[in-house]
């Protein structure tokens, strides 16, 4: 499945009713999912696993709900992870403490399954473009999902699927070091024995193409850590 189109959900709810209902619902909708029972466990898969949406029950053992929050949006990595907090509490204090701490959106238990779901995609159109289909702009890089464009500095990019598929991943997040490891499952999913020098070979091609006219190379490589885009125009 083409972690691009379909963004990644991190579901962190203790309670095993609700966290099916939430994966169900979720995955039927078309969005990959993981999730946690606890606040530390939702703390690290959120640093392993970069989420596109955090979807965080306010009561958590180990560690809250709240907290995770702050933590999350304390985090270099995970700060920009659009946030929605689950819980029982309605009191307009409660809300206001909640989207203090960072929260992003705030649903109050019992929900409607629809309407999270509604609130989720409108994050994501705001977060995560691509995987709405909408074209996204850095520098002098535009890439424009829906027709499988890409220009750098007014000039027709050429590239194959993969190297598309590696470019958008780099411009959703543009600063970030990925891993050769999240870019194998990002970009080739659950194709497992594909080892990391194909990610080296990929990322090699997408420079080759995005130094037409001997434009500056604008992915850094990150010893020991991985591949960033960096360069801004």
């Amino acid at each position: 499945m083409n972690a691009i189109g379909n963004p990644l959900i991190l579901l962190v709810e203790d309670e095993p009713a609700q966290m099916e209902l939430l994966r169900y619902n979720f995955e039927k909708a078309g969005f990959r999912t993981i999730s946690a029972s606890d606040g530390e466990e939702g703390m690290l898969l959120a640093r392993e696993e970069g989420p596109d949406l955090v979807v965080l029950d306010w009561m958590l053992p180990e560690l809250s709900g709240i907290e995770v929050c702050r933590q999350l949006k304390r985090g270099g990595e995970t700060r920009r992870i659009p946030v929605i907090m689950l819980t029982a509490r309605g009191e307009e204090t409660d809300k206001i403490r909640g989207l203090d701490t960072g929260a992003d959106d705030y649903v109050v238990k019992p929900y409607s399954v629809n309407e999270l779901l509604a609130r989720a995609r409108a994050l994501l159109r705001r977060t995560s473009p691509v995987g709405m289909g909408e074209t996204l702009i850095h520098g002098d890089l535009t890439l424009d999902p829906e027709q499988h464009k890409v220009l750098r500095n007014g000039k027709n990019v050429k590239l194959g699927p993969t190297e598309f598929r590696l470019l958008s991943v780099f411009m959703e997040r543009p600063g970030r070091v990925w891993s050769r490891e999240q870019l194998l499952d990002l970009v080739w999913g659950q194709e497992m024995e594909i080892d990391y020098r194909t990610v080296d070979v990929h990322v090699g091609r997408l420079r080759k193409a995005l130094r037409l006219d001997g434009l500056p190379d604008p992915i850094r490589t990150v010893r020991a850590a991985g591949y960033s885009l960096d360069y801004d125009g």
